[in-house]
């Protein structure tokens, strides 16, 4: 639910699948699922048909999906809710069908694989190996990684255990490759990447402004030379923008600030005289203080940040965190 170039990060993988003719769509759900819900609620506004499934307990990766199988028909889908990509869903369904594949996943190559599940093929891109996040002494036998982007026979995930927590990776793969069920891995050069880390998150979002990747999703706002501008936001003259940016509604940005470039400002925050924000995400609610410098940094909701303050690259703030007048931040 982080915001995304002022939108929920599930938008943009809603919209993806929507882009794909995807619009029957289920969230499988453990965590805030009231916030989630009051987000995205049915999902007509972004083309599609939501419907939620809520664990009582954290069931892992593959739990998860099982517990949700019960909704689900035919081929199906599945995303790891952390992973921003423009991958060609349409191609990989061709790939899919083609095969006679009963389980396909979308792999992607990495330079240094070993913080991510390794999937070895054979010469038909059938599934021979799956190998989550090799330790440092194991020899690295391919640089094809597990991209978190499935597409299964529904009727397969009756194999997945019900009501307890099951690993996808390290279960549900591994025993269809052993069973010899038809499974194969699809490697694609499209955009990818996990934004399970501040600083992964945050390049997603300059990845995003910059055109590296691309989201059938736009950021909310008018374009204006090459940013994107809330309707309600009010700069002030002799304030600058520097695309790419986006600002929310209802921001302020007060008479000699800079805003960009590579700079997202959310709802309702506002940027002080003479203030400059670069390379930074800010949530909703922000206030820089005049004549502050935010760059290269991720700052959460509601925080205050102290007049001719320096918060610099790497920081990140919690929300309604309070940065004292002219103190410094480094990392």
């Amino acid at each position: 639910m982080v915001p995304l170039l002022g939108r929920p990060f599930l938008a943009h993988q809603l919209a993806l699948l929507q882009a794909h003719g995807v619009t029957d769509v289920v969230l499988a759900c453990s965590y805030r699922v009231d916030d989630v819900k009051q987000a995205l609620g049915d999902g007509a506004h972004l083309g599609v048909r939501l419907r939620y499934v809520v664990e009582s307990e954290p069931l892992g990766t593959g739990g998860g999906v099982r517990n949700a199988a019960d909704l689900a028909r035919g081929t199906v889908f599945v995303l790891n809710g952390d992973v921003l990509t423009d991958a060609d869903l349409t191609v990989m369904h061709r790939f899919h069908e083609a095969r006679g594949s009963r389980t396909t996943i979308y792999l992607t190559r990495v330079a240094d694989p070993r913080a991510y599940g390794l999937v070895e093929l054979d010469h038909e891109a059938r599934l021979v190996r799956f190998r989550e996040k090799p330790s440092g002494d194991e020899p690295i036998t391919t640089d094809t990684i597990n991209a978190g982007v499935y597409l299964l026979d529904a009727a397969l995930l009756a194999r997945i255990p019900a009501g307890r927590a099951v690993s996808i990776e390290r279960e549900f793969f591994p025993a269809l490759i052993a069973d010899g069920i038809p499974a194969y891995g699809w490697i694609a050069a499209a955009y990818w990447r996990d934004i399970g880390s501040p600083a992964a998150y945050r390049e997603a979002q300059l990845d995003l402004l910059s055109g590296r990747a691309r989201s059938p999703l736009p950021p909310p706002g008018e374009p204006r030379d090459g940013s994107w501008i809330g309707r309600t936001a009010r700069v002030a003259a002799g304030a600058r923008l520097a695309a790419p940016s986006v600002v929310g509604e209802r921001v302020e940005v007060c008479a000699g600030a800079r805003v960009g470039p590579l700079a997202v400002v959310g709802d309702r925050s506002r940027v002080g005289e003479n203030a400059r924000v670069e390379g930074a995400v800010l949530w909703e609610g922000v206030d820089v203080g005049p004549g502050a410098a935010v760059r290269d940094c991720v700052v959460g909701a509601g925080a205050r940040i102290g007049a001719h303050a320096e918060v610099g690259a790497g920081v990140v703030l919690e929300s309604g965190a309070v940065v004292a007048e002219r103190a410094r931040l480094t990392r």
